[in-house]
């Protein structure tokens, strides 16, 4: 990566900036018990994947199913808590102060993201781009959407930062040739550290100075 050249850094919504899969996984695991009970931690295994993907992959041709679904996750989302993951404001803040380009690049579609712009409607201005689930055809792992995000920011894949803590998320940093920060919010460290280049725990006192520091460490 050139220091020199305009950077980029793309970050996953649920459990990156927002303080949410614990609550997510309560629902799809209680879903995944009752419709898929062969299937271990459901709520795990769906983890960074578009609602669509879900109901094409696990409820194929069940349209009463998928409506129920649909209906489930619409109410658990109205009434969850949508706290940020500590530091993520002021770390994505100093970021944009030393000129590095930012956008959320989430599997979620925009329906959930006006539930998330009433709770924080400064998200908006906190970064310069939003990217939805219906932005691309391919959700993670596959690497279409920060490929998209690195483009749209006007950066190579080699000056993008991918900022994840699920496993998809992770495998589609990897394969879009990116930097990838694993945030151990979803998943422990030790679960994680063999498919980040750099692991923390969450944005307090991280700065972009010390990501500069950790990415230069790596060559």
């Amino acid at each position: 990566m050139d220091k020199n050249k305009q950077i980029a850094a793309l970050f996953d919504l649920d459990g990156v900036i927002l303080d949410t899969e614990t609550q997510y996984t309560i629902l799809w695991n209680k879903i995944g018990d009752k419709y898929h009970p062969e299937i271990p931690d459901f709520g795990y295994k769906i983890k960074g994947t578009t609602l669509k993907q879900i109901c094409d992959l696990y409820f194929p041709e069940q349209i009463q199913v998928q409506n129920t679904i649909i209906k489930l996750l619409d109410d658990w989302e109205s009434s969850m808590e949508y706290n940020y993951i500590p530091g993520t404001v002021d770390f994505i803040t100093n970021l944009r102060n030393h000129g590095v380009k930012t956008a959320i690049v989430t599997s979620s579609n925009i329906k959930k993201m006006e539930i998330v712009y009433r709770h924080h409607p400064e998200i908006k201005k906190l970064v310069d781009y939003i990217l939805t689930a219906e932005r691309f055809t391919r959700s993670k792992p596959y690497p279409d959407c920060y490929l998209l995000g690195a483009e749209t920011c006007g950066v190579t894949p080699d000056q993008a930062i991918v900022f994840e803590d699920s496993f998809s998320g992770l495998k589609a940093g990897r394969d879009a040739k990116m930097t990838v920060v694993g945030l151990a919010t979803t998943n422990s460290a030790e679960k994680i550290k063999g498919m980040a280049d750099i692991v923390i725990p969450n944005f307090v006192d991280y700065t972009f100075k010390e990501l500069m520091r950790q990415i230069e460490s790596l060559l």
